[in-house]
C-alpha cells in the first residue's frame, strides 16, 4: 500500500479503469456503430463489456474489507449501521437516476432495479455475511450459494431453463416487482439486475472481500501478487468449465459467470497491484486515479449528463434532434466517420466526466457515502 494514504493505490486505479471503460461502453455516439468488444454478448458468453459490472462488485468487496477495518471487521451496532446506511443510500441514488429527469412521470411503469440498486443489495448482503461468517468458511458459503442458485434455476426453469423466455429468475421478478417495474430492453419483461439473480452477485462481493483481506494481511511483494494470480487462474478455470453445464451468462448472473469474471478481476488487480503497490510505479495511472477516488460520483455524473443530452432538443434541418445525437452527427461523424465517430463521442464523454472529477481530485475532495 502507498504510505502516503490509507488507500490501496492499485484498487483506486482498478476502480478508475473500470469506470472509464463503463463510460466508453455505455455512451457510444450511435448503437448502430459499435466495435464488437464494446457490446454485450447477445445472451450466453462474455465479452470485455460483460466484465465491467462484475469488476465493480468485486471492487466493492475488496473495498468493504478496508472500509470496515475501523469496526474491527466484526458485526456490531456501528458496522451494521454503516452497512445499512450505505446500502439504502446507494439504492436510493440508483432509483433517483432511473427517475431523472422525468420526475412527473407515471410511476406505475418505473423500473425499480438497476446497476446501483444491485450494487447496494449485493454489498449489503455480502458485507453482513463476511462479518458474520468466519473467514475460513467464506469459500464454503460462496460455493453453497452458487450451487443452490444453479439448482434453483435448473429445477424450476422451463424446458430451456437458461433461456430468456424460460428462466426462473423472471418468474420471481414478475411476482415481486411486477411487469410494469421491470426492464423491457430484451423485448419482454426481464430484468438483468433482478432480485433472484442478485443472490449470486452477492458472491462476487464476498470473493472481493476475501481477496481484500488476503492483500491486507500479506506484505506488499511479488509473492502476494503471485498468490492472487494463482487464485485468479483457479477461479476463472472453474468458472469456464462450469460454463459447459451452467452457461456463462451476464443477464442471469450465472454461477459460472461469477467465478469466471471474478477470476479475471483478480488477475487484473494482481497485475496492477504488482506495478503500483509493489514496484511503486504509479505515474502512468494518474488518469485512472482521478476517476477511481470518486468512482460513484463519476458513475452518477455520466448517467445524469447522458440523460440531459437525450432530454435537451435542438432544431436541425431534418427536424428536432437531441443534443446527444447532434454532438455525434455534427461534430464526431464529420471528423471520424460513423464507427470511429461513435467511439470518439464516447471518449469525449469520458474526458468530460474526468475533467469534473479532476477538480475534486486536486481539491482532495472524496465523496463518500
Amino acid at each position: 500500500m502507498a504510505k502516503t494514504t490509507n488507500r490501496l493505490v492499485s484498487l483506486d486505479i482498478f476502480r478508475g479503469l473500470t469506470v472509464a471503460f463503463m463510460i466508453i461502453v455505455n455512451t457510444p455516439g450511435s448503437w448502430k456503430y459499435v466495435y464488437s468488444p464494446l457490446t454485450h454478448a447477445k445472451w450466453h458468453g462474455c465479452t470485455p463489456t460483460d466484465l465491467v459490472f462484475p469488476f465493480f462488485l468485486f471492487i466493492v468487496g475488496v473495498s468493504s474489507y478496508y472500509s470496515l477495518k475501523k469496526y474491527g471487521n466484526e458485526i456490531n451496532g456501528s458496522s451494521i449501521f454503516r452497512i445499512l446506511r450505505r446500502m439504502v443510500t446507494i439504492f436510493a441514488i440508483g432509483l433517483l437516476l432511473n427517475i431523472f429527469p422525468y420526475f412527473g412521470r407515471d410511476y406505475s411503469t418505473l423500473r425499480i432495479m438497476g446497476v446501483l440498486q444491485r450494487i447496494a443489495l449485493a454489498y449489503g448482503l455480502g458485507a453482513i455475511i463476511c462479518l458474520v461468517v468466519r473467514r475460513d468458511y467464506l469459500w464454503i458459503v460462496t460455493a453453497v450459494i452458487l450451487l443452490l442458485y444453479w439448482g434453483i434455476m435448473a429445477y424450476f426453469g422451463g424446458a430451456d431453463p437458461y433461456s430468456l423466455e424460460n428462466n426462473f429468475a423472471t418468474n420471481v421478478d414478475l411476482a415481486i416487482l411486477g411487469k410494469g417495474h421491470m426492464y423491457k430492453g430484451f423485448g419482454i419483461p426481464f430484468d438483468p439486475e433482478g432480485l433472484l439473480s442478485t443472490i449470486p452477485a452477492v458472491c462476487t462481493v464476498i470473493i472481493g472481500y476475501f481477496i481484500g483481506e488476503m492483500i491486507s494481511k500479506n506484505s506488499a511483494g511479488g509473492k502476494t501478487a503471485l498468490k492472487l494470480l494463482l487464485f485468479a487462474a483457479a477461479a476463472a478455470g472453474i468458472g469456464y468449465l462450469w460454463g459447459i453445464l451452467f452457461p456463462i451468462n451476464k443477464p442471469l448472473w450465472t454461477s459460472s459467470y461469477v467465478l469466471y469474471t471474478a477470476g479475471i478481476a483478480m488477475a487484473v488487480l494482481s497485475l496492477i497491484y504488482l506495478v503500483a503497490d509493489v514496484l511503486k510505479l504509479q505515474k502512468w495511472a494518474g488518469f485512472f486515479l482521478v476517476l477511481g477516488t470518486n468512482a460513484l460520483f463519476a458513475f452518477s455524473l455520466a448517467i445524469i449528463w447522458t440523460k440531459m443530452m437525450m432530454f435537451i432538443k435542438i432544431q436541425a434541418a431534418t427536424g428536432e434532434i437531441s443534443l446527444y445525437g447532434w454532438i455525434y452527427e455534427k461534430l464526431c461523424v464529420p471528423v471520424a466517420g460513423n464507427l470511429n465517430g461513435s467511439l470518439m463521442f464516447a471518449v469525449l464523454q469520458l474526458l468530460l466526466v474526468w475533467g469534473v472529477t479532476l477538480i475534486l481530485y486536486r481539491k482532495k475532495i472524496m465523496i463518500r457515502l
